[in-house]
């Protein structure tokens, strides 16, 4: 309704959970740092390096459920769920910032999502090169390519 104030930052939290070491993680969409997302995605990532911020920004808007890992205010992880509630989950952008690995942060980061999320009972996918062990704690297989096929975009970049 025309005059009707926003609701306040985390009115769509679904949970925040401590972690070891001062850490805590949450699905706060409106606590994302969005700085630190962009730049860990379109700079350092393999998966992502030269992802436009305005698309990086949408991905995170427009996601099934984003969780983060702080310490403190900053922001040290961060992954995003897309899924059509029904039919499929994927786990997308997952990362810990290099200087925070180590402490299981991203094994809790990848639980909260695919195990204790509203999609949790969804076929899961995922897309990665790298931390195979990580996500074969959570039931995922070997990548499967029997039945996967892949379409890259026009421009040639994945």
């Amino acid at each position: 309704a025309a005059g009707t104030a926003a609701p306040p930052p985390g009115t769509d939290l679904l949970m925040r959970r401590e972690l070891p070491d001062g850490y805590e993680l949450d699905d706060d969409v409106a606590r994302v740092d969005l700085d630190v997302v962009v730049r860990y995605l379109s700079e350092e990532s393999y998966w992502a390096k030269g992802r436009p911020q305005a698309t990086i920004e949408r991905l995170v808007a427009e996601a099934s459920r984003v969780v983060g890992v702080y310490r403190g205010a900053e922001m040290v992880g961060y992954c995003r769920v897309s899924s059509d509630g029904t039919a499929y989950a994927f786990l997308c952008d997952v990362f810990v910032l290099p200087e925070h690995q180590g402490r299981g942060l991203g094994v809790e980061l990848v639980r909260e999502a695919v195990e204790n999320g509203p999609q949790r009972d969804l076929p899961w996918h995922l897309g990665t090169s790298d931390a195979h062990e990580l996500y074969r704690k959570f039931g995922f297989g070997e990548p499967d390519m029997v039945r996967h096929m892949f379409r890259p975009r026009r421009d040639g970049r994945i």
